[in-house]
């Protein structure tokens, strides 16, 4: 009767009803979603650092003098034997008693200076010769997998640590040697009579190497021990990056380390050498002080590939801390607190799911997921507020 008397009373009610139905009825939520999946999953800590010779020799004055004007620039080449610079000694200069047995003790200890350093470059060359022993024993057992490939790394770390100190105990010899040449020169070049005009003593390069600073460059008097010059050589590169101290005790000697952005294409790879046991306070960007620890790498990749490197260059260390291949992974963006644990949302026929997980873990950008979900499993990523538990849900399609 109502619909006779008053059609269109009835017909505008029954549309506001339908379109208030519609309104509130749960409309579906647009979602991003993704699959988990098996992928290597690498976790490590990130740091700057930046190279440094391995060995920097600092040529200082042998005896007061007058030296020449230094025609060497930084970054010069310079070969072992090549003489620097020269000293004049001073005019009526004369060396008294006393003066002269303590240039005698001086020639004395560098003698002895250099039989120690000529000991330790045997013991050092011992340890060499043991450590590619050891190096040459582990290889054949590497190939049929009867060792570990840590213990083979440590091999190589310890063969390559030798390998360096030998080099350092031998650059001592040479250093040692021309200490005593410049103790003798003391008494050689050092007496009473007037000097020649063109008499000099020189002032030779211990090693093959560049010139890394020069701290007197023009023609004057010098004081013995003033340095004069520094040299090093470029190819013996170490890297030392400053780590939280926090992070420091997860680091171990042997450990792999890959350095980015260094101005190459590709990642370095280097393998840690030694954690220094003393740390220092440094204050960060923010104003807060941190306790920090160096931590010293030598570079693995062959010197080709980072020759153009040199003292004091900024690179970006990742230490690897874990890695495993076949990890089941999610984006850690699809995360999220859940009674004391871990879940996310799952979409299973257009609806959302609530799955509590159990995470491994994270690298920052994805996460370990011990149980829970399945390979494959469609992942909402980025849940926002109003994905509940049985939502419709409509997945967005990515460009």
């Amino acid at each position: 009767m109502l619909l006779r008397k008053h059609p269109i009373i009835t017909f505008t009610a029954l549309l506001v009803t339908a379109l208030l139905v519609w309104g509130f009825w749960p409309q579906a939520v647009w979602v991003e979603v993704v699959e988990s999946r098996r992928a290597p999953l690498t976790i490590t800590i990130e740091e700057e650092g930046r190279t440094r010779l391995i060995d920097r020799y600092v040529i200082s004055a042998p005896v007061d003098g007058v030296t020449c004007r230094v025609n060497l620039n930084v970054g010069d080449s310079v070969k072992q034997g090549d003489v620097l610079l020269g000293i004049r000694p001073l005019q009526s200069q004369v060396l008294d008693s006393r003066s002269r047995a303590e240039a005698t003790a001086r020639i004395a200890a560098a003698q002895s200076a250099l039989r120690a350093a000529e000991e330790q470059a045997r013991a050092a060359e011992a340890a060499a010769q043991l450590a590619d022993t050891e190096l040459q024993r582990l290889e054949p057992l590497l190939g049929q997998e009867l060792i570990s490939r840590e213990v083979y790394d440590q091999a190589v770390m310890q063969a390559n640590t030798t390998a360096a100190t030998k080099r350092s105990a031998d650059f001592k010899i040479e250093v040692a040697r021309y200490e005593l040449e410049a103790a003798r020169s003391v008494l050689d070049f050092t007496s009473g009579e007037r000097a020649e005009e063109d008499e000099s003593i020189p002032i030779v390069s211990p090693i093959d190497g560049r010139v890394l600073k020069v701290a007197h460059e023009c023609a004057g008097p010098v004081r013995t021990g003033e340095p004069l010059l520094e040299v090093g050589d470029p190819s013996a590169l170490e890297v030392e990056v400053d780590v939280l101290s926090a992070d420091a005790v997860k680091i171990k000697p042997g450990m792999q380390v890959l350095f980015d952005r260094w101005g190459g294409e590709d990642s370095l790879q280097g393998i840690v050498r030694t954690i220094e046991p003393v740390g220092f306070t440094k204050v960060s960007a923010l104003g807060v002080e941190e306790q920090r620890v160096l931590v010293i790498s030598d570079f693995t990749s062959a010197r080709e590939t980072w020759h153009r490197l040199g003292d004091g260059y900024r690179v970006e260390a990742r230490f690897v801390i874990w890695h495993e291949s076949g990890v089941l992974q999610v984006p850690a963006s699809s995360l999220f607190r859940y009674q004391d644990g871990w879940a996310l949302f799952v979409v299973d026929d257009h609806v959302a799911r609530l799955r509590k997980v159990e995470v491994g873990r994270r690298n920052g950008l994805v996460a370990q997921i011990l149980s829970g979900i399945d390979e494959g499993a469609t992942i909402i990523n980025h849940p926002s507020d109003d994905v509940e538990n049985g939502l419709r849900v409509r997945v967005r399609a990515l460009e």
